[in-house]
């Protein structure tokens, strides 16, 4: 039987460690592979192709991130299956996560095909750049299945407490992008929509490595009698899955609100924004991977009832969010300058972007703790308040953004995201100190209090 990881058993600090390296190296690739994307398309092919990408960003989140937390909230009940050891129902989750994943692909991609057009004109979309965000998205959205598929295998993985083979599959596909994307756009002259095939390509191919592990695996072996129709299975797995894709999509479309005001500012401002998307999604990874860890350890952990373990795993990966912010935001707030340049040509856009940088660069470390705070409350099955925390963020987000565009101009995106991170940080903070608390007994304590953490440090 092809091995897995048993979270609920041997020392905490190790054990996050352990499962956190490899998978930061996946998601860092995987930034590095979008970045890379970024910059072929805007150094081949120049800032308006790159405003075109980035402007197909906030819809791609939209609807990418809506089966990602679906696939997220699946793989849940299944890590908590895991560590209860019950493999029957661990399998039968995963065969109705199969069912509902493939219904939800063929909806999701007719929707995003046929309305793509209609969204890009609400959204503001320049005509200079309609073309292009129109040919881009329509690649990525007729491969929306091989993203969903991705999704779905790596996260049973990790769910079982493998983070090595996501790795794998993303140094593969990272390598065939890259490839793609110079070949497509130099070689072949294709234009956008040879970065969207590239990177659809690369999917499928992270995808079948995944694949291949899972069916090694002896106790994920399905059987007709798996498949087998069960409402209250099927409820069981949208109670979970479905609060968790609506905080994503409720935050996307946050993203895209924010989207359409800075398209109103011009196109230089569409391609700082977009430059600067990059760079904040690859700085936020360490962090989002601590909360995927802290999610994968909570998630057995609480199918075990180790419910101690919960809060001493939660001691671990605050101390790590918290390196990652004093380094990364750093960076963000000392060199602005020379992140701008690496993707823009522009000396306007880099002066735009840079204004953006220092304000979320000094702010960084509230987002990197929603991760952990909001993946851990997910993970002891309480979906419902990361969706309500979803509305608070959106909120946030579109009510800074109405009040501030016209005074402060392109310094108001930077305030309505930070607004956002700290209104979605609170409600989830709260959340699990009162959990903790209240309804599994044990006593919440800050990070430099654990015996963990001081471990750790």
């Amino acid at each position: 039987m092809t091995k897995t990881y048993d979270l609920t058993k041997g020392k905490t600090s190790k054990l996050i460690l352990t499962f956190f390296f490899p998978m930061l190296m996946t998601n860092m690739l995987q930034q590095v592979y979008a970045v890379a994307d970024t910059a072929i398309v805007g150094k081949g092919l120049g800032d308006n192709a790159l405003a075109a990408v980035g402007n197909i960003s906030s819809l791609t989140f939209l609807i990418i991130g809506f089966s990602m937390g679906l696939a997220n909230g699946f793989n849940v009940l299944t890590a908590q299956s895991f560590g209860a050891g019950d493999y029957k129902q661990l399998r039968r989750y995963l065969a109705a996560s199969i069912r509902l994943c493939a219904v939800i692909a063929v909806v999701l991609t007719a929707l995003s095909t046929v309305f793509l057009k209609s969204v890009l004109v609400l959204l503001q979309t320049d005509e200079t750049i309609m073309a292009d965000s129109l040919s881009y998205g329509m690649v990525i959205f007729a491969g929306l299945s091989t993203a969903l598929l991705y999704n779905m295998c790596s996260g049973i993985l990790r769910a079982l407490g493998d983070s090595k083979t996501p790795l794998i599959a993303i140094i593969i596909s990272t390598i065939v992008n890259i490839l793609l994307d110079s070949f497509f756009i130099f070689i072949l002259k294709t234009g956008v929509w040879g970065a969207a095939a590239a990177t659809v390509l690369s999917q499928v191919i992270s995808s079948v490595v995944c694949l291949r592990k899972l069916v090694k695996i002896e106790f994920l072996r399905l059987r007709r009698s798996d498949f087998s129709f069960s409402f209250k299975l099927d409820k069981s797995l949208l109670k979970n899955g479905i609060p968790m894709a609506l905080m994503n999509s409720i935050t996307a479309i946050g993203c895209m609100t924010v989207q359409y005001f800075v398209n109103g500012l011009g196109v230089a401002y569409t391609s700082a924004y977009s430059a600067c998307s990059r760079f904040i999604n690859m700085f936020m990874q360490p962090a989002c991977t601590a909360g995927f860890t802290m999610s994968a350890f909570a998630s057995q952990n609480y199918g075990a009832k180790k419910y101690n373990r919960i809060k001493d795993g939660m001691c671990v990966c605050i101390l790590i969010a918290s390196v990652s912010y004093f380094v990364l935001g750093s960076v963000m707030v000392f060199f602005p300058e020379f992140l701008g340049n690496i993707l823009l040509d522009g000396d306007e856009p880099i002066t735009i972007a840079a204004k953006y940088f220092r304000i979320c660069g000094a702010t960084l470390f509230a987002v990197d703790f929603l991760f952990v705070f909001r993946n851990c409350v997910q993970a002891m099955g309480y979906p419902l308040i990361p969706m309500c925390s979803g509305i608070v963020e959106m909120l946030m987000r579109v009510g800074v953004i109405i009040i501030f565009i016209k005074s402060a101009g392109f310094t108001a995106t930077a305030i309505a995201e930070t607004a956002a991170w700290f209104g979605a940080l609170a409600m989830n903070a709260i959340a699990y100190f009162h959990i903790t608390r209240k309804k599994l007994g044990i006593t919440a304590q800050l990070p430099q209090k654990s015996k963990t953490a001081k471990a750790f440090s």
